[in-house]
């Protein structure tokens, strides 16, 4: 039995089989690209870091659904799809074009929800409203980028919004019959690893259903690239990280699904840290390192007030 709760096996639970998330790009652009919040994006992104090599806007939506469902049913003999809005800010349209969008990608029979990564500071009322009528019928998740809880980070890495921006969306988003994520980076150089670790404690007392968890990687044609030439800063060590990790999701509420552990940028692009380890070998080596210490998730969790932040 894992020690921690994973997406997979909560999917699993809810709908008798494996649930396969279907990446799409569907064009969508940032506000912190296009001028409407600032430019250049966040000092980190680099989208082809994260989304699959066939996860292109270029390709019609429909398209990209049919070809990854297609893979997946012959590869894993697949037959329920969650579709993943994935690069870029998925919210950051008119709810006309959202909801023909999220329509669209509903509308394959083996399709039972959508998975939507956004901004919180680019969902609103109506965009909530959208998506609580969807919940009705779909399984619906919106995942926040929260990347910190430190407005001091959050303004080292250009990212356009304060934490109070992300506590704003996610009470908006409550009580609607909406699944509530979160994304988080560790390993910013303005943080320090206990700062890093009270992350945990205050993502615990929020409404978050789930939860996913990335070390800082740097990685070609960034912001952050230029910035580790010129001040080179200490990244995670592959025997570190596992330790960190472990520490970090003992003290996290047992309530919370974690959707991801770790982050594994395409070698040809990826600066640092250098692990060469396969996905496969990092999940391995955590779940050994919770079992020789023989904990679990939430074993130090405490039940608390929020953390006080520094400004």
């Amino acid at each position: 039995m894992r020690r921690y709760n994973s997406f997979g096996p909560y999917l699993k639970e809810i709908y008798g089989e494996r649930v396969y998330k279907v990446n799409v790009d569907a064009g969508f652009t940032c506000p912190n690209r296009d001028g409407t919040v600032g430019y250049g994006g966040c000092i980190y992104c680099n989208n082809d870091s994260f989304r699959p090599s066939s996860c292109r806007s270029v390709t019609p939506l429909k398209e990209q659904i049919r070809n990854g469902i297609t893979y997946l049913k012959r590869r894993y003999r697949a037959g329920k799809f969650i579709v993943y809005f994935q690069p870029y800010t998925n919210t950051y349209a008119s709810v006309e074009e959202l909801e023909a969008l999220y329509n669209e990608a509903l509308s394959e029979p083996s399709v039972v929800g959508l998975a939507i990564g956004t901004r919180p500071d680019c969902v609103d009322e109506e965009k909530i409203a959208l998506l609580q009528r969807l919940a009705r019928d779909y399984f619906v998740l919106v995942e926040y980028g929260l990347q910190s809880i430190y407005d001091k980070t959050l303004k080292f890495i250009n990212r356009g919004h304060d934490y109070s921006t992300f506590l704003r969306a996610v009470e908006m988003t409550i009580n609607r019959g909406i699944h509530i994520g979160a994304h988080i980076i560790v390993g910013f150089p303005t943080e320090t690893e206990e700062e890093m670790l009270a992350m945990a404690d205050e993502v615990s007392v929020l409404p978050l259903n789930f939860l996913k968890i990335h070390q800082l990687q740097v990685v070609k044609d960034t912001v952050l690239e230029k910035y580790y030439e010129m001040n080179p800063f200490h990244t995670f060590r592959y025997e570190e990280y596992i330790d960190f990790v472990v520490r970090f999701i003992e003290r996290l509420s047992q309530g919370i699904i974690l959707q991801r552990l770790f982050a594994t940028a395409p070698d040809d692009i990826l600066i640092a840290p250098r692990w060469n380890r396969s996905r496969h070998e990092i999940t391995r080596d955590i779940e050994k390192r919770f079992e020789e210490l023989d904990t679990y998730q939430g074993r130090l969790y405490k039940k608390a007030k929020r953390i006080a932040l520094p400004g």
